[in-house]
């Protein structure tokens, strides 16, 4: 970080680290997932630290030491709002091509119409509106009797007005698949806007998952680049058990590409050799 930024922010890279290798312990979180994305955290805290008029990460920390609500304030700057459609494309063919199809196969077999999906931590809606653009313009007309409801959830409420707005610019649609920029979106100024048709199965919920997780049952739950690369160790395996508990039998678990469960579970198996896509036994 040169002079003139660490300046404007308040906070030197070194004295941010310092910081949140203290304070996210603390916070049921770890160094090392933020190691790679910090300053967009840190950005957060050096305004967060402006507002209050302090001049340092030592003053920041005392506060800290002597203000309960204010590890809540922190808490609110941690989230890593780093989106865009089909982001890790293979995971979005391995849905195309198994994943969903199966989970329709199953659904049509027991007499169900409608398969329930989860997004956590969706960020500004890009993942759960892949989903649906991936449904509809792919395997909707082979299942013309399924229909999807797709939950998404995260803990930032600015995001989540981001996404029910549904306009995004170029920079986060460089991965769809050739040809959907013009079926799935509209043209407004610089931005594009998603189309109505893609939006209506999608439903988004204010939640941290810190805290509470919505009911389910799902035939599908994605928790990518979340949980299993932010929390800490006892933290996910709690969300691990968790997450196990929301899903159907048979239903599909996946996370991030790099991702792992910190804990094998008898319930939850890799499919097709892949650590970050697991399949509830069932």
């Amino acid at each position: 970080m040169n002079d003139r930024h660490a300046s404007d922010t308040l906070l030197a890279d070194q004295d941010c680290r310092d910081l949140l290798q203290w304070a996210l312990p603390r916070l049921g979180h770890r160094w090392e997932g933020y190691r790679k994305v910090r300053r967009q955290v840190c950005r957060r805290i050096a305004a967060r630290m402006k507002t209050l008029g302090l001049a340092d990460e030592v003053a920041y920390r005392q506060l800290l030491e002597h203000s309960p609500a204010e590890w809540e304030a922190l808490r609110d700057c941690l989230p890593i709002t780093i989106s865009r459609f089909f982001r890790d494309r293979g995971v979005f063919d391995l849905l195309r091509d198994a994943v969903l199809p199966t989970l329709a196969r199953s659904a049509l077999a027991t007499g169900q119409n409608t398969l329930r999906l989860w997004s956590a931590g969706c960020a500004s809606g890009e993942e759960p509106y892949s989903l649906s653009l991936l449904w509809t313009l792919r395997l909707q007309g082979r299942f013309p009797a399924i229909h999807l409801d797709i939950l998404a959830t995260d803990v930032d409420t600015e995001v989540l007005r981001r996404a029910e707005r549904a306009c995004y610019p170029a920079s986060s649609l460089r991965e769809l698949p050739d040809g959907w920029l013009d079926l799935g979106f509209a043209r407004e100024d610089d931005l594009y806007c998603l189309r109505e048709a893609f939006r209506t199965a999608v439903h988004f919920l204010q939640q941290d998952m810190a805290a509470e997780l919505p009911q389910g049952p799902f035939h599908l739950i994605l928790c990518r680049n979340l949980v299993f690369t932010y929390f800490d160790e006892a933290s996910q395996i709690r969300l691990a058990l968790a997450l196990a508990e929301r899903l159907l039998p048979g239903g599909f678990l996946i996370l991030g590409r790099h991702e792992h469960l910190p804990v094998a579970l008898e319930t939850l198996r890799p499919h097709a050799g892949r650590a970050d896509i697991l399949r509830k036994a069932g």
